[in-house]
């Protein structure tokens, strides 16, 4: 399967330099910018954009899809990712707060 330009979350813009970016708003497409999940949950029928104007999806074309992403291996690092900063946000987040209250402590002072 390959990006789903119809889908209404589907994003693109191309650069002075003549590059394209292709993604999903949502952040669901971990193998962007050469496909969506074969069964997206939050696909969605692009509706009737009245009032904008539309260029051609990409002018460019889309690099050849690197074998990582053919084999899932870019998937499983970036899902290994995810789950080691998910592990480690609530600690990272209690830091940020405490450190932010010694702040406002010596400011009172």
């Amino acid at each position: 399967m390959t990006m789903r330009t119809e889908c209404r979350h589907f994003e693109s813009r191309t650069y002075a330099s003549g590059e394209a970016m292709r993604r999903c708003r949502l952040g669901l497409a971990p193998d962007a910018p050469w496909r969506c999940p074969d069964e997206c949950p939050k696909f969605e029928h692009r509706s009737v954009d009245i009032g904008w104007a539309h260029g051609s999806v990409v002018p460019t074309a889309t690099s050849t899809e690197p074998e990582s992403v053919q084999d899932g291996t870019a998937a499983s690092v970036l899902g290994e990712a995810e789950a080691i900063i998910n592990a480690i946000a609530d600690d990272i987040a209690a830091e940020l707060k405490e450190k932010k209250n010694k702040k406002k402590k010596r400011r009172r002072k």
